[in-house]
């Protein structure tokens, strides 16, 4: 099955059926951990134990859950807007909030600079696999903060200079080269749209310093993004030429999906001809564990699809609210 998360909850495809099986504002992460399907929704933090047939309220209403990642032995950490950062020692029954993030300089500048301005927003978080103390949260609009010591303390890196941060991966088998996708937001309001302004960046020293890694590639606004764990390690990428690139547009969103196998030194795209560009922009995205180099999609007119490592696009299902989140269950 899929779990889609959406605009208004999270629906499950099964053979082309699709269930709503969770009633909540909008679903920015699917994500399955030792068994588990967690949701980050707007209204908090949820988990399924059933593969995401039920769900229970999993603590954090207050807040906007952007993502959930496995500390490992039991240890969970949840980022969220306002911009926060939590941890959880007892499988999400409770909270604790590591406030020192909150503390890193110019922290009370963060803010989503649209008007009015949002507060800003921990959308992305990396937890090390092979040493759990050293987390990385992608703020928008703030930049990168690093902690080697789970929280105690922090440094920030800004990719480019750039602190519009939408999602961050690790490699797999190597925890020092992390991928940041970026915007053109800035504090003060927007960058010029031009190359190296906003995309893909590449770290090789745990982000202390960074690359650029999105040269030739168009449109140039990065957001969405998942890494393969299978060899080779692929990463994929969509992007569309702005923030607020919509199916609603004259001409469509503009959307496309982009791959590379070695580090973004090479991309390739992933579109078929029907979606060269995507007339839909493409919120959610995944890995699809059944199909080596296969992703899975959500789009903002509600279809979720099948897409293989050579650009064959299958529809899983039609008809959802906007689709923000997309994973296995």
């Amino acid at each position: 099955m899929l779990a889609a998360g959406t605009s208004k909850g999270v629906f499950l495809i099964d053979e082309g059926t699709t269930s709503q099986v969770l009633e909540s504002r909008g679903v920015r992460d699917l994500v399955v951990i030792d068994g588990r399907v967690w949701a980050g929704t707007g209204s908090g933090a949820f988990v399924s134990d059933d593969s995401g047939r039920t769900w229970q309220s999993a603590g954090l209403e207050e807040y906007e859950v952007w993502q959930v990642r496995s500390g490992g032995e039991g240890v969970l950490y949840a980022s969220t807007q306002p911009t926060g950062l939590f941890r959880s020692t007892d499988a999400g029954r409770s909270w604790d909030a590591i406030d020192a993030l909150l503390k890193c300089p110019g922290a009370d500048e963060w803010c989503v600079p649209v008007t009015p301005r949002l507060p800003g927003r921990a959308r992305a978080l990396v937890v090390d696999s092979a040493d759990p103390k050293r987390l990385w949260v992608g703020v928008e609009v703030g930049g990168i903060a690093v902690s080697e010591d789970a929280g105690e303390t922090w440094a920030m890196t800004l990719p480019g200079e750039n602190p519009d941060l939408h999602m961050m991966f690790a490699h797999p088998e190597n925890g020092d080269v992390i991928y940041a996708s970026t915007g053109y937001g800035r504090l003060d309001g927007v960058a010029e749209m031009v190359e190296g302004n906003a995309g893909v960046f590449r770290s090789e020293d745990g982000g202390t310093s960074w690359e650029y890694a999105w040269y030739g590639i168009t449109p140039r606004y990065s957001r969405p993004m998942c890494i393969d764990h299978r060899s080779p390690f692929a990463l994929t990428v969509a992007s569309a030429p702005t923030a607020f690139s919509s199916y609603r547009d004259d001409d469509g969103a503009s959307a496309m999906l982009f791959r590379t196998e070695d580090g973004g030194r090479n991309w390739r795209s992933l579109c078929d001809d029907a979606h060269s560009p995507s007339m839909a922009n493409i919120h959610g995205l995944n890995v699809d564990p059944d199909v080596v180099g296969g992703v899975v999609i959500g789009t903002d007119t509600g279809e979720v699809w099948r897409v293989s490592d050579d650009a064959d696009w299958s529809l899983a299902a039609e008809g959802l609210p906007a689709v923000f989140s997309v994973a296995a269950a």
